[in-house]
């Protein structure tokens, strides 16, 4: 293990991390919040300084291989969420070393869960903060920088693999950088858009950016207590499709930026993903339509919901936890489904679902006919003996983490549903889960204990497993 190379990222990674810190301290400044915006400037020049001592420490070798590659991202994220807790323990806005890094990681990660009971006591410069972290790790931090980094080749693209979401990951162009830039190209037109559309839709400024982060970040921190229940019905409409298109593969915004439009829309993993979103709004919408006056408000909520459970961004317009059980049955199978790979949404992934099915159809054929020599294929494409078994080992080992989380935080003696569906929402970086973890309440019940075991869950959920759980394996920290 190369560990020089990987302090060497995390001196980069800490100082976009300062960069990033300098915006909130802005909005402090302006809106004359002087204690807060001096705490994000204080921890911006201890990120810099840190960052430009790591990246000055000599390299005997400037080789980042695969395992290098995930040993630094999951180091990375961890350092970035343990710097940009620092902001909200200095003022004090949230006590506590774990709780504020609870409501980082859960900011990074796009999970949304917070500890939180009031968001509004929180300043404006928190508040922004807590909303822009959806955005930076939305696309993923390793994405931003591999537009800059001076790593090329293998080097970028191992970096690339170990954070990018999705049972595989290649280039859309020739080269990394270019492809790195190709994507956040699409992720910021698509938030300059949605910002300009919320404008329209008479939100603040403010009200406007803090949203947008979290909408295309598929995130779901609010910035009121009740989520996004008080906007209009016209701005949760426009929330409910940014997080739609959010949550679809960025290859086919690729596409239609390349003029490839037949390619764009034959994409079979994009057709599951919006199939499963509108059969899912329309038995939810009719098993609800009693709750509410008009059948419109019932499609509204129901669309709503069903974009921000499946796409994890977490919001909420409405308590599901009082919805019928079959409702909230689908709301639960959705947070495991989550949104589209190569996208900004978590959860297992439509196109691990469809390799899954795929393959079980495999299986079953053979059984009636042996001799089948069959290969499954997406998008007209054979997947590789490699993929497939990458799947099976992600879904075995995701159940495995699922069932031991929910057994590690059952020690708070919480009921069972409180705990599965905790586990649920921060493994696949949702948000709020059901009964005393609903889109009411906030995760501050549980106990420092179980809130690191769920802080495990979004950095695990969020790096898709593998990133996080090699570096338990004591093969990995041998030498060549």
């Amino acid at each position: 293990m190369n560990i020089a190379i990987i302090v060497y990222v995390i001196g980069w990674v800490l100082e976009f991390e300062a960069l990033f810190l300098s915006l909130p301290m802005f909005v402090g400044l302006y809106y004359k919040e002087y204690n807060s915006s001096l705490a994000y400037f204080i921890v911006a020049i201890l990120c810099l300084t840190i960052g430009f001592i790591l990246r000055r420490i000599p390299l005997k070798s400037d080789e980042l291989y695969l395992r290098e590659g995930f040993a630094a991202v999951a180091f990375s994220w961890l350092f970035l969420s343990v710097f940009g807790c620092f902001p909200f323990m200095i003022t004090g806005e949230i006590p506590g070393f774990i709780n504020a890094l609870f409501e980082t990681v859960s900011g990074f990660t796009t999970t949304g869960a917070s500890i939180l009971n009031d968001v509004e006591a929180l300043s404006h410069a928190s508040i922004f903060w807590r909303s822009f972290t959806h955005w930076v790790g939305g696309m993923g931090i390793f994405m931003l920088i591999l537009t800059i980094l001076p790593l090329a080749g293998a080097h970028g693209m191992n970096l690339m693999r170990a954070e990018s979401p999705g049972p595989s990951v290649g280039k859309v162009l020739p080269k990394i950088k270019d492809t790195a830039i190709m994507t956040y190209a699409a992720y910021i037109g698509i938030t300059v858009i949605g910002f300009i559309t919320f404008l329209f839709t008479r939100m603040s400024v403010f009200e406007a950016a803090t949203m947008i982060f979290g909408t295309v970040g598929t995130g779901g921190f609010g910035i009121y207590n009740d989520s996004v229940a008080s906007f209009t019905p016209l701005q949760i409409n426009v929330i409910t499709f940014f997080m739609i298109i959010s949550g679809i593969n960025y290859n086919m915004y690729f596409c239609l930026m390349t003029r490839q439009f037949k390619q764009a829309f034959s994409f079979e993993e994009i057709r599951w993903y919006i199939a499963i979103i509108v059969t899912s709004t329309c038995v939810i919408s009719y098993n609800i339509h009693h709750m509410y006056p008009t059948i419109s408000e019932s499609i509204r909520h129901a669309a709503f919901q069903v974009g921000s459970i499946i796409t994890t961004s977490g919001f909420s317009t409405a308590d599901f936890d009082k919805w019928p059980q079959f409702s909230k049955t689908i709301l639960v199978i959705l947070m495991f489904i989550g949104a589209c790979a190569g996208s900004t949404g978590g959860g297992f992934k439509v196109s691990r679902l469809l390799i899954l099915v795929k393959s079980i159809g495999k299986e079953l054929q053979l059984i009636i006919h042996p001799n089948l020599s069959k290969r499954i294929h997406i998008d007209h494409h054979s997947l590789s003996n490699e993929t497939l078994r990458s799947t099976n080992a992600y879904a075995a080992i995701y159940f495995i983490l699922v069932f031991a989380s929910v057994l590690l935080v059952g020690v708070d003696g919480f009921d069972f549903t409180t705990n599965f569906t905790a586990v649920a929402a921060t493994l696949n970086n949702i948000g709020p889960g059901l009964e005393l973890v609903g889109p009411t309440h906030s995760f501050d019940l549980y106990s420092n204990f179980a809130k690191c075991i769920l802080i495990f869950d979004m950095l695990a959920g969020r790096l898709e497993l593998f990133p996080v759980l090699i570096l338990f394996v004591p093969g990995c920290w041998r030498k060549y």
